[in-house]
């Protein structure tokens, strides 16, 4: 079972990760699989989410992030819409968004790229009868981001969950588990290592999109460089 993890992370240690650029595809790492490095994929991956949790912007917290760490030379993030993109309604969403069953509802998939690693991949499912005529059009015919787009209604964000997908530490370790030894392979990460969920409500307290942002293995992409414990 994965474990949810809380809004408030640990400080964050310099790590190494040599990565694919695509979350699509498996994760070519060179961290050791030993108990050191687990526990630094742990703490980095609590405080991404701590800071993410903490700070309105997806968008800006990763490019501080991709800067912090050195994921890429210039540290700018950018939304890249994923055009022809579908998927059905996620159950109970319409609950969430306080919608009838035959109210229409758009989709819409942006990943955020940090010097060519995509370091999310957010769904969007939107509710255009509460979006603005301009709103709408600028949404099916730009790139621009979602929550740029609709700043004008002066939203607001409900975070539902936050998961972490994949625990680099056993269940237990806290309690005294012991850690996995350590072998002669790379540490295996899956695609996806971090989802939150979340309602953006408007500022008449209308909800008018559902948001499941799945963050990827990228985000610990740090280079080589940064791999030795700190003497």
């Amino acid at each position: 079972m994965n474990p949810s993890i809380t809004r408030y992370g640990i400080v964050a240690l310099p790590l190494l990760y040599s990565l694919t650029a695509s979350a699509r595809e498996p994760v070519d790492t060179r961290w050791p699989d030993d108990p050191y490095s687990r526990m630094k994929a742990m703490a980095m991956l609590q405080s991404l989410n701590a800071d993410l949790l903490s700070h309105p912007s997806a968008t800006l917290t990763l490019e501080r992030w991709c800067g912090t760490h050195h994921l890429a030379h210039d540290a700018k993030v950018v939304a890249r819409v994923v055009k022809g993109a579908d998927k059905p309604l996620p159950e109970s969403a319409r609950e969430q968004l306080g919608i009838a069953a035959e109210e229409p509802v758009r989709y819409r998939q942006v990943q955020l790229v940090c010097g060519g690693l995509v370091l999310s991949e957010a769904d969007n499912w939107y509710v255009p009868s509460r979006l603005t005529e301009a709103m709408n059009r600028e949404l099916d015919e730009s790139d621009t981001p979602f929550g740029k787009v609709v700043q004008p209604l002066h939203f607001r964000r409900q975070t539902l969950a936050a998961e972490l997908l994949w625990s680099p530490l056993p269940a237990g370790w806290d309690a005294g588990v012991s850690l996995p030894a350590a072998t002669h392979r790379p540490l295996d990460i899956p695609p996806h290592v971090l989802q939150h969920r979340a309602v953006l409500v408007d500022g008449d307290n209308r909800p008018f999109s559902l948001v499941v942002e799945s963050y990827t293995a990228n985000v610990l992409a740090m280079p080589s460089s940064l791999l030795a414990p700190t003497p």
